[in-house]
């Protein structure tokens, strides 16, 4: 076990012990590029558990169920997109079957598929909860200009956080040959050699 790692397993470890609760001091050294593995998965277990009832604080639908969801990483990666956060992506029962499939051309993901992407950052060695990063896949026609996605997010505290339907969809679109999709990075998706 590297220092980075030692260091971000003991912070969260003290803090969970001292609040018996989820740790709200996660810690880390080092870049957010640089952390190895077991780092990124001490932080994780250290904050996961604080996003998923932040999101959920005021009762909205996505943010109440979709711990229930099915993952499609073995753990969060920073891609670089989304101001460069760790991303933890959820899919529901209807995008789950596909969106696993991490097709590079696909045909479009069947209406009513959800996916939400927990996001939280390093600043200043501290993790911070982002925004629930939400995307929905409307009926032919419900948003030609966005490539038929509803973008929407969830603030830390779990409020509707205003955005740009454009601006969201300026980038997604990047990957039109995937119907819009920015999978996990390849060395953690699910079924990862």
């Amino acid at each position: 076990m590297n220092n980075s790692t030692l260091f971000a397993a003991l912070t969260c470890l003290a803090a969970g012990l001292a609040t018996g609760a989820a740790a709200q001091d996660c810690t880390a050294v080092g870049d957010a590029y640089d952390l190895d593995e077991a780092a990124v998965n001490a932080l994780y277990a250290c904050i996961e558990r604080q996003m998923a009832q932040s999101y959920a604080a005021e009762g909205d639908a996505v943010g109440v169920a979709y711990r229930d969801w099915t993952v499609s990483s073995t753990r969060p990666a920073v891609a670089g997109a989304h101001d460069e956060r760790f991303l933890q992506t959820f899919a529901n029962d209807i995008a789950a079957p596909e969106y696993l499939k991490f097709d590079e051309e696909r045909g479009p993901m069947p209406v009513g598929s959800v996916l939400a992407k927990e996001s939280f950052a390093l600043k200043d060695g501290k993790a911070k909860i982002g925004p629930l990063f939400i995307m929905t896949k409307l009926d032919e026609g419900g948003a030609p200009d966005a490539g038929n996605w509803r973008y929407d997010a969830l603030q830390p505290n779990g409020k509707v956080m205003k955005i740009s339907q454009s601006f969201c969809a300026d980038c997604h679109l990047g990957w039109d040959y995937r119907d819009s999709l920015a999978y996990p990075l390849e060395e953690v998706r699910l079924g990862a050699e």
